[in-house]
């Protein structure tokens, strides 16, 4: 094969589509229940359907240093050093645990129709941009996933990089949001009974300290 047709596979290389693999991939990390997704779920059990989409919001926002450092290379950095791995992953440890004592503790009743003064915006993005900030290993993860699914050879690699990581955060939006409206659509049903909102808000705080514990046992 000569240059020029090297070339133009490259070409064609680069500019193929998103495959089925990648989005299917993609799809089973997004939806598998973790951090997010149950600050999510309690979000808008507990806050309504559009506190839900703001806690996915948030939960999505929280990704994009992540991105930005698998994109970058300085996922290499963390992976590298055992003492910044290590700090981030205390300072998520505490937070968890943080929730699930607010949650816990949180005697709050159950209203459908809340006005403005439930839960502010901003806390709610910003729990959510905590929960997934405060996770090590999802920078990692970025760093090795996203560089499979880049051709081979790429001449627009930074930009191949770019298309994927904003399709996983679409779809993490897409699918957080549905968590959180599923949730609060579901929250009528148990709006009138103090007993199971009791039991679901310490079920969500056991869950947090399980996550934690997770996370505290996690190594690079």
């Amino acid at each position: 094969m000569n240059r020029g047709s090297q070339d133009t596979h490259r070409s064609l290389c680069d500019d193929r589509p998103i495959t089925v693999a990648f989005l299917i991939t993609a799809l089973i990390i997004v939806a598998t229940p973790g951090t997010g997704a149950l600050y999510t779920i309690s979000t808008g059990l507990t806050a309504g359907t559009r506190a839900g989409v703001v806690a996915a919001v948030g939960c999505t926002l929280g990704i994009v240093p992540h991105l930005v450092a698998a994109i970058t290379g300085t996922a290499a950095l963390l992976r590298a050093s055992g003492q910044a791995f290590e700090i981030v992953k205390f300072a998520g440890v505490v937070y968890l645990l943080y929730m699930a004592v607010a949650t816990w503790r949180d005697r709050t009743p159950l209203v459908v129709d809340q006005g403005p003064r439930s839960r502010p915006t901003r806390q709610i993005i910003g729990s959510g941009i905590l929960m997934n900030l405060l996770n090590p290993k999802l920078t990692i993860f970025f760093f090795a996933f996203l560089p499979q699914f880049v051709p081979p050879h790429s001449h627009h690699e930074l930009a191949r990089l770019l298309e994927l990581s904003g399709v996983f955060m679409a779809m993490t939006l897409i699918v957080f949001a549905l968590y959180g409206v599923f949730a609060a659509a579901m929250r009528r049903h148990v709006i009138d009974r103090p007993a199971i909102v009791r039991r679901m808000r310490q079920t969500f705080a056991v869950s947090f300290v399980g996550l934690s514990a997770k996370l505290a046992l996690t190594h690079r």
